[in-house]
Parts: structure tokens; sequence; C-alpha cells
């Protein structure tokens, strides 16, 4: 018997620039992306069990988390980086949206963990961050409001300036990238 593997790359689903900054949505697996940057949607203890969390420990390896840990409680609203372990990326950026694991959340917990990931990335100097859902596992948040939530603190930042030049919005299913394009497309009115 032959095993046939096939590697598919992540599908573009839609792009837009807004005041220099690439802003890309794509359906596929966060821990493929090839950024400086991938943003876990930690927990303030910043222990990666499961979700994009448990993804990224898995492939890129215990060692993120080894290394998150020692940086613990992290506050929502802040985030702290660590190295990316096996994966392409450089970096991690642990951004809380919970104090405890499992916890159930709101729009403004959303909010304030992607502004604490872009702050963080403007201090590591990056070019380019992937995010995947915020709140969308176990916070309980609906795709939609997740993303019009994630999207609303991307336009805020970049309307401030910002450094970095592309920001990727990574689905892991097609409602949740559908999502993501619906809200830029309400955010992101080409200027």
């Amino acid at each position: 018997m032959l095993d046939i593997v096939l590697t598919v790359k992540p599908m573009t689903i839609f792009e837009r620039t807004y005041k220099s900054v690439r802003i890309v949505v794509v359906t596929g697996d966060i821990t493929k992306q090839e950024v400086d940057a991938i943003v876990n949607p930690a927990n303030s203890l910043l222990i990666m069990g499961g979700g994009a969390a448990g993804a990224i420990k898995r492939i890129g390896g215990e060692e993120i988390e080894d290394e998150a840990v020692k940086h613990a409680p992290v506050p929502v609203g802040e985030a702290v980086a660590t190295g990316a372990g096996k994966l392409k990326a450089k970096y991690i950026i642990h951004a809380p949206t919970m104090e405890r694991p499992a916890m159930r959340i709101g729009k403004r917990n959303v909010g304030l963990s992607v502004r604490g990931a872009l702050k963080c990335a403007e201090g590591l100097k990056i070019r380019s961050i992937a995010f995947p859902g915020m709140g969308t596992g176990v916070g309980g948040l609906s795709l939609e409001e997740a993303a019009r939530a994630m999207i609303n603190e991307v336009k805020e930042h970049i309307d401030k300036r910002t450094t970095l030049k592309q920001m990727v919005f990574v689905g892991f299913g097609e409602d949740l990238t559908h999502a993501f394009e619906r809200a830029v497309k309400e955010a992101l009115a080409t200027p």
C-alpha cells in the first residue's frame, strides 16, 4: 500500500493594504506561518494546554512553554515574547486573553490581548506577525465578535503608526477565515 502525504500551503482568502500595512487573511495552521512572530492566545499563567497554544507547544517544542512560564503571571493587556522553538517564526508572543486556563471571556479581553501583543511586537522591532483567533476557543466568543474586536484593535494600532509591515490573520477553519475577512472589510476601508 502506498501512502501519499500532501502538504497544502495556506490559501490567502483576502488581502488588503491599510496605511502601508499588508493585512492578509488565510485559512491554515498558525504554526506554519512564515512571519517574525506568532501570537499565542494565552492565559496569565502561560500554561500552554489546548487550542492554538497547545498546537504551538506540540509543533514548536516544550521549550516554548518552559521559557514562557518563567515570566508568569502576565496580566491581560500585557504580553511577553519567547523563542519559537522549532517553528519558522523567530518569536512567540504570549498575549493572555484570560487570567486562568479555560475561562470564559468578553471581547474587551480580546482587544486588550491584541493591544498587548502589538505593543510587544513593536518592542521587538519586528516587521510581521500572525494571529490566530483570540478568545474563539475556550474563551467562548463567537467568531464574528472575536474577529471584530481583533481587527478594531489592529486599526487603532495602525492609525497611531506602526513599524509592522504585515499582519496575518489565520483561520483554523473557513468560518473563522470569513469572519476575519468581513471584519477587515468593515473596519479597514482603503484610505
